[in-house]
């Protein structure tokens, strides 16, 4: 197949598939016209079909939720990003931080909140589209990745490590974002119990090869296992 039929094959792809229903959450009125007016004018396979300037304005609207919703990291308003995050994804919404708030620390903030990619504003649309391409399982007319964030380019399935029924439940609890402390109450057991389920869960992605000591390694083996819900 030369390069000008493959690029037919996938446009037709893309023509056949429903346009991903798209919300878009920042206070600023003018950048929100201009993610819309590009996303319109040149990603046909996605329709933003919400534009909200405050948390409550998107939530309480008619065409929430829907299939994406790009989220800015910092409002103004004091509703925390994994609040917002799991909100979005309880009602069925994959989330996409787009935001000009780039640190270690809103990066983990948000992996732990369940959301599936971090852009920075100052991405080209282009890649913030090809992102959301990937999350959505729509890139090349693949089905949509089981994962919130998917493998890297190569890789392959591995081991799943069989997990205790206390070891999956603490593990559950832990990357939803509670404290090691927190998983122990929710658990009714000691503190140090916990702790052991923990480490026992990352001794076992350890032995099958897959990282898992810090915690955003955690919450990645554990969306990549379904474990994040």
């Amino acid at each position: 197949m030369n390069g000008e039929e493959a690029r037919t094959e996938s446009d037709a792809v893309v023509a056949a598939r429903a346009p991903v229903r798209l919300a878009i959450l920042d206070d600023h009125e003018v950048l929100l016209d201009a993610l819309s007016s590009w996303i319109g004018a040149n990603a046909p396979d996605f329709e933003v079909v919400l534009v909200a300037t405050t948390w409550l304005q998107l939530v309480h609207s008619a065409n929430f939720p829907t299939e994406l919703v790009f989220l800015d990291f910092q409002l103004s308003e004091p509703v925390s990003i994994e609040a917002r995050v799991r909100t979005c994804r309880a009602a069925g919404a994959k989330v996409i931080i787009l935001t000009s708030v780039d640190t270690a620390e809103a990066r983990e903030r948000a992996a732990a909140a369940g959301a599936a990619e971090f852009l920075g504003k100052t991405l080209p649309m282009a890649e913030v589209m090809s992102a959301a391409r990937r999350v959505m399982g729509i890139e090349g007319g693949e089905a949509p990745h089981r994962d919130w964030r998917p493998l890297p380019s190569g890789a392959v399935h591995v081991e799943r490590p069989r997990l205790s029924p206390g070891e999956e439940h603490a593990l559950r609890l832990y990357v939803a974002g509670h404290s090691t402390s927190a998983v122990a109450s929710q658990m009714d057991v000691r503190y140090e119990t916990a702790k052991t389920y923990l480490r026992r869960v990352r001794e076992k992605y350890a032995k099958a090869g897959r990282p898992a000591g810090k915690k955003a390694d955690l919450i990645r083996r554990a969306a990549e296992d379904g474990y994040l819900q």
